[in-house]
């Protein structure tokens, strides 16, 4: 069995590309880049594959199995016929099964809701396209609270417009360990499943990093409103746009979600106490 994973210079795809090696051996793991010279190190065949061009792909998938399709970065409305060129060469190269990474949250009524529906649309090509398919809907990544935490000791306090809200986090490493799962089991075909941990509000969330990190954070939540002209001022209209509605997102309870980690990985979530201890010790 062949697997490709696209995006593999990625955080994420170089995650689940580690994993498979692991599972089924580095020689039935392709890698799918657009610039493929930053993935060599993974040590596995890698192909040229970008998004935007049909005819990379139908050259990347020849001799693929399943191919784990990775949701892009770009704009919305971009991304959903980038997954298309994916899903097309993938149905013309014979290629069986399609595992793709979607994301949890609400399809309207916030600024990250245009991201979420482009997903979904993808969600509906993939099961329409006639393969075998399993999707994941991933949770919101901890790794990005933990890298910020210098910023966060530095102004002594975690500040979002999340409110009471609960946020189901989880961690590429756990997504990693799931999508292998995936794409070479078939009692996954046919699945969606939610992968997420256990949920906890922002006050939770600080205090776990003040017990892994002796830190002395508190939580601040601000106004939807003040948030969002915050990150738009300090990441750009577009992303921040995105972040905030995110943790707009959080707060009306869109990412406070059953998992289905389980039973997509065969074992229990890791806890958020336990993948902040994980990302420490790296």
């Amino acid at each position: 069995m062949k697997i490709a994973v696209t995006s593999a210079s990625g955080k994420l795809g170089s995650t689940i590309v580690k994993q498979l090696i692991k599972e089924i051996g580095k020689e039935n793991v392709i890698g799918i880049a657009r610039t493929p010279e930053k993935v060599k190190y993974l040590g596995i065949e890698i192909r040229k594959g970008d998004y935007n061009n049909r005819t990379e792909f139908d050259e990347a998938l020849v001799g693929v199995d399943t191919v784990v399709l990775l949701s892009g970065m770009d704009e919305p409305q971009k991304r959903i016929q980038q997954h298309r060129n994916v899903i097309e060469a993938s149905k013309a190269n014979g290629v069986k099964k399609i595992v793709y990474t979607s994301i949890v949250g609400a399809e309207k009524n916030n600024a990250f809701s245009s991201v979420v529906q482009s997903n979904r649309q993808t969600e509906k090509d993939v099961q329409n396209s006639g393969l075998n398919w399993s999707i994941g809907r991933n949770g919101i990544y901890i790794e990005p609270d933990l890298e910020y935490i210098d910023t966060y000791v530095k102004e002594g306090e975690i500040r979002n417009s999340a409110g009471d809200g609960k946020c189901a986090y989880t961690s590429r490493e756990e997504l990693g360990f799931a999508y292998a799962k995936m794409s070479f089991e078939d009692k996954h075909n046919g699945e969606i499943y939610n992968l997420v941990g256990n949920p906890i509000t922002q006050t939770q969330l600080a205090d776990y990093i003040n017990q892994v990190y002796n830190t002395n954070l508190v939580y601040n939540s601000v106004s939807v409103e003040n948030y969002a002209t915050e990150r738009k001022r300090e990441l750009g209209d577009f992303l921040g746009t995105v972040i905030a509605g995110i943790y707009e997102g959080i707060r009306n309870g869109a990412n406070n979600v059953i998992s289905n980690f389980e039973k997509a990985a065969g074992r229990p979530h890791k806890s958020p106490i336990e993948m902040i201890k994980m990302f420490k010790n790296k």
